[in-house]
């Protein structure tokens, strides 16, 4: 049924948004609907200048029902997104990134290996702290600012206070690349 198939979009995308690993959406031609939903509930999203992207369900007398409503008002803001939705219009990878849904653009031929690059780029830091930097970034859609601010004090302190935290300013100190454990 189709209820069924809308819990298990709002399933996928509520487990991509809360896993505490980062998680990039590489897409790669046309993103939408259900896709743009699964692919706004990622930490990045990575495009070739091929791609479209939008949330076309309206021209189905249907709104988005995974998240597209939610997700995208946060990422670009009530105006460009009540845009989108309302007219089902796709966009292009370029508008994408200038209303703030792709985070980088690259050709489709080196869009794998500048997405790796990212992603390695993100591995080599301290997986304690980005799993607190990440909680502490969603925060932001559910605590007012005074609540954000004290969450993540508390998140800096428990990076301060753990080893990554303490081997990543001694090898700051020592001029050396941080040796990182996760902990």
């Amino acid at each position: 049924s189709s209820q069924e198939a809308l819990e298990e979009d709002w399933i996928v995308t509520k487990v991509i948004s809360n896993l505490s690993k980062p998680v990039i959406a590489m897409i790669d031609g046309f993103c939408l609907g259900g896709g743009l939903e699964i692919a706004m509930a990622c930490d990045l999203r990575i495009a070739s200048d091929r791609s479209k992207l939008g949330q076309p369900e309206i021209n189905l007398g249907i709104i988005p029902g995974a998240g597209g409503t939610q997700r995208l008002t946060r990422l670009i803001g009530e105006g460009r997104a009540m845009e989108m939705i309302l007219t089902g219009r796709m966009i292009t990878a370029k508008e994408a990134c200038n209303y703030g849904i792709l985070n980088f653009i690259y050709s489709a031929e080196e869009l794998e290996t500048k997405t790796m690059e990212i992603a390695n780029t993100i591995a080599d830091k301290s997986p304690y702290a980005i799993e607190r930097a990440k909680k502490s970034v969603k925060a932001v859609s559910h605590l007012n600012l005074e609540k954000g601010l004290k969450f993540e004090r508390e998140m800096f302190i428990e990076c301060a206070n753990s080893k990554d935290g303490k081997e990543g300013i001694t090898a700051f100190i020592e001029k050396r690349k941080p040796e990182f454990k996760g902990h």
